[in-house]
């Protein structure tokens, strides 16, 4: 299911020129938005998701505050050195802007789940639960003006450019460090054993993982890293190997045609056949029997 995120506001005094310009990637949708401002502009925004805010483009003599309570004082902006705002999921901004004549901005939001998964590690809810308001840097605003000309770019770029850099800038301002690499745990001795057995007895088929897996009691994603730990090999090599190796001492009767064994090992023809055991063995199956032979 595609992100949208979801977002309430109470605002007043706000109207947007030509339209969103709005760009989807996996797990992060970029908006710009080019707006005119009355002489008082602001209200609040809450969303679902967290979101980046960055300060684009502004024009006007007066002064613009953000705050995080109604009742609270707020932070006057630097329009020119305080352009970046990072808003946790559930938190309200509430923003006054006073004889601002216009505003362009980007906003990013993003869901969590996703991007856990595509960095394939957890993030600490402590960067991700803090609001971090009116900060700049010259490396996060140059991402988010490209960012923003991607998303006005009536020609598209292909689609892991813009969802590059989106992705680099939320590592980026969210601190997202390179973690250690984990030491995969091995499957214990029954496990092993349990696991090859059954492969070598139903290598001609297709084998789900969810099959192994259930044969030692683990999870499919923890059963793939232990037995690769184990053997060296993944669940599917090992398989493969398997077949091979019956494909091999099928090779060993002079009167079995290498069609015949192409099938027999479950390979789609002959020229599959051919070309798994060349990448496997080093050689063609027919100079591997000579090979024998000699």
């Amino acid at each position: 299911m595609t992100f949208q995120p979801r977002m309430q506001n109470k605002i007043e005094g706000f109207s947007v020129i030509g339209g969103l310009h709005r760009r989807e990637w996996n797990g992060i949708v970029a908006d710009v938005w080019n707006v005119n401002c009355a002489s008082y502009a602001g209200g609040y925004y809450v969303a679902n998701d967290p979101r980046l805010f960055i300060l684009l483009d502004s024009r006007g003599a007066g002064r613009s505050s953000v705050k995080l309570s109604p009742r609270s004082k707020g932070m006057i902006q630097d329009r020119e050195r305080q352009r970046i705002s990072y808003i946790p999921a559930g938190t309200e901004v509430w923003a006054d802007l006073v004889d601002i004549d216009f505003v362009r901005h980007l906003d990013i939001h993003f869901d969590v789940e996703t991007i856990r998964r595509r960095l394939m590690d957890d993030i600490d809810p402590a960067r991700l639960n803090s609001p971090k308001l009116l900060f700049s840097d010259p490396r996060f605003f140059a991402l988010a003006e490209l960012i923003a000309t991607e998303c006005e770019n009536p020609q598209p770029l292909h689609d892991l450019y813009g969802d590059g850099l989106c992705l680099s800038l939320l590592i980026d301002i969210l601190g997202l460090l390179q973690s250690a690499p984990r030491k995969r745990s091995k499957l214990a001795s029954w496990q092993l054993r349990r696991a090859t057995d059954f492969i070598e007895e139903n290598c001609m088929r297709s084998i789900r993982l969810e099959e192994l897996a259930s044969l030692t009691g683990l999870s499919q994603s923890h059963f793939s890293h232990a037995f690769k730990a184990s053997t060296g090999l993944p669940p599917h090599q090992w398989q493969m190997r398997a077949r091979l190796e019956r494909a091999k001492q099928l090779l060993l009767n002079d009167n079995t045609p290498l069609t015949v064994i192409a099938a027999e090992t479950g390979f789609a023809d002959q020229a599959h056949f051919t070309r798994v055991f060349r990448k496997n063995v080093g050689i063609t199956p027919a100079s591997w029997k000579k090979s024998q032979v000699a």
